[in-house]
């Protein structure tokens, strides 16, 4: 199977902060923002296996900032590396204020993606080409991570 760049899983998505979706002191959900993050997410996965991808895990999520109504919430998505049938992704979350045009980070996840067939079970996923000393980093760290996971699974 031919291998896919980072830059190929590449996926951005945005939304407006609605009152919908605040809390009772006016900030976006944090499960509103899970939600857009694991949108990202999927969307990345499924660009890099060309498949349908299902989450597996969410690691763990720190809100840095609040996002206030009215503000513009921008992901950013790519795988950081494949395995057999999973891949990691990272998303990182950023909120502009469109009046003041600060812009804050507000959270980052690795989220872990399985490629699977009409029946449900996996199937493998291109390998990844990391191409920058960024992307090499992200893919070292991944594997790493990963093998955490597992070892936590193990217990």
């Amino acid at each position: 199977m031919e291998g896919r760049r980072v830059s190929d899983s590449a996926a951005e998505y945005s939304e407006l902060a609605l009152p919908n979706d605040a809390n009772i002191v006016g900030n976006l959900l944090g499960g509103k923002i899970m939600h857009l993050v694991d949108l990202a997410a999927a969307i990345s996965a499924t660009k890099h296996a060309r498949n349908i991808c299902v989450t597996a895990s969410v690691d763990h999520m720190e809100f840095l900032h609040p996002v206030k109504i009215g503000q513009w919430v921008r992901l950013r998505a790519s795988v950081n590396r494949a395995f057999r049938t999973s891949m990691e992704v990272g998303v990182k979350v950023w909120v502009e204020d469109l009046i003041r045009g600060e812009q804050q980070h507000v959270s980052s996840a690795y989220l872990t993606f399985v490629a699977i067939d009409a029946a449900g079970h996996g199937v493998p996923v291109p390998p990844l080409i990391p191409e920058t000393d960024d992307e090499k980093r992200r893919y070292a760290q991944a594997g790493e991570r990963r093998e955490y996971r597992l070892a936590q699974r193990r217990k």
